[in-house]
């Protein structure tokens, strides 16, 4: 035993109706309430007192138990159905006989549609700001996936439309169908099951949840927050194709992808085959021209090099090279020699000049050089004064054309 101890013993034990009449008081202590779900049966028959209905939350496998006047229910303007969104005004009550809880109910309206809208939009605000809506967090779609995964209704228009015109894309396309409720009660904790169950199967690219058009109410299990939480969750990409085009549940922000209509969905997830051959085929067709001009660009340039001498001969340049030296040479050659003509002329200029100047020109004129032989046997010298030849002295004269020995007999001094 835990928690606090019993409030009496097993000597003084409460009997059945004691602890009834407790709950009773305890329970109706709640007071009365305004009460929002959803309704999934409703026994009324006009011999019935009371009727029973089943309030169901929108977004939890939770429901209540109803108890209302029969005549309550048939005054009403529209008549109850299973699946309408309704508020109730009642109040906790607990029948201490069979030990039973109910909502006794004394008003009950239908929820009109601007209400849900309103409802739908204080939703859609709460998630965006949120960031559920933000493009950054959206997942892209896998080019060519693997397997589809598709959530809607058995039997339905929307799954008929999802898998043909997949098919007729794609035939070899392969799809992992759920069957959920797509309106009531039950749509929001099956969508949500089927989800999951996708999203954890790793062979599934990409999840479909597609229903066919309806009204307001009947698309209103698609704006539910526990719905839109566990697709912001899933880490498989998400596509909404929840009614028409004009149709914008909640579903449609938070999904990675939103499609106008189940057959927009199968066009967004499956390639069309022909389509895509028709691409490769104009690719291939680009790739080919591209090519062709591209050999057809080179062969040209190839004509063009060829047609160059340079290319049509390869001597050429070491001819043109040759030529080039020979011409240099002939220059050389042509510069040398009247550098040498020049000089050569320079020289015999020279030449006559010392000639001219020199002893053996005056010799040639009738001149003679007197030379002296000194008596300490030194060198000859010319003898420029009487003084360096007294009589007696060797005297040799040299003239044009030889030298003639002497003895000096007198020397006669100048006037």
């Amino acid at each position: 035993m835990t928690g606090q101890p019993p409030k009496n013993s097993p000597e003084t034990p409460w009997s059945v109706a004691q602890v009834n009449d407790s709950v009773k008081k305890w329970i109706e202590r709640l007071g009365w309430l305004w009460i929002e779900g959803q309704l999934t049966q409703v026994n009324m028959k006009p011999t019935w007192k009371l009727s029973y209905l089943t309030l169901r939350d929108t977004q939890q496998e939770m429901s209540l138990q109803l108890t209302a006047r029969t005549d309550l229910l048939r005054s009403m303007p529209t008549p109850l159905k299973d699946g309408d969104r309704v508020v109730v005004c009642g109040k906790p009550a607990f029948y201490a006989g069979r030990g039973s809880f109910s909502m006794w109910v004394t008003e009950i309206r239908h929820v009109g549609e601007g209400e849900l809208l309103a409802k739908i939009e204080r939703l859609r605000a709460l998630l965006n700001s949120e960031g559920l809506f933000d493009p950054a967090r959206k997942l892209p779609l896998p080019y060519l996936p693997r397997r589809v995964g598709l959530i809607t209704g058995r039997g339905s228009a929307a799954e008929r439309d999802v898998l043909s015109v997949a098919k007729d894309r794609w035939p070899a396309v392969n799809f992992r169908v759920i069957n959920t409720a797509v309106q009531g009660p039950g749509t929001v904790p099956e969508v949500i099951a089927a989800l999951q169950e996708l999203d954890a199967d790793p062979t599934v690219d990409v999840i479909i949840i597609a229903r066919g058009g309806g009204s307001v109410e009947d698309l209103l299990p698609f704006s539910e927050e526990a719905l839109q939480r566990a697709v912001a969750v899933a880490r498989t990409p998400v596509v909404s194709a929840i009614g028409h085009e004009p149709d914008n549940p909640v579903l449609d922000n938070v999904a990675d992808l939103r499609a106008a209509t189940p057959t927009d969905a199968a066009k967004r997830v499956v390639p069309d085959v022909a389509a895509e051959f028709s691409l490769i085929d104009e690719a291939r067709a680009r790739t080919a021209s591209a090519l062709r001009a591209w050999v057809h660009r080179e062969r040209e340039g190839l004509k063009q090099l060829r047609s160059r001498p340079v290319v049509a001969n390869p001597l050429t340049p070491i001819v043109m090279r040759r030529e080039e030296l020979e011409r240099a040479q002939g220059a050389i050659r042509r510069d040398i020699s009247r550098l040498l003509a020049q000089e050569s002329a320079e020289v015999r200029s020279l030449r006559a000049q010392v000639s001219a100047l020199g002893p053996a020109a005056t010799l040639a004129r009738g001149y003679a050089v007197v030379q002296v032989q000194p008596r300490d046997g030194s060198e000859p010298e010319v003898v420029t004064s009487i003084s360096q030849a007294p009589p007696g002295s060797p005297l040799r004269i040299r003239v044009g054309d030889g030298s003639i020995t002497a003895a000096g007999m007198s020397t006669t001094p100048a006037e």
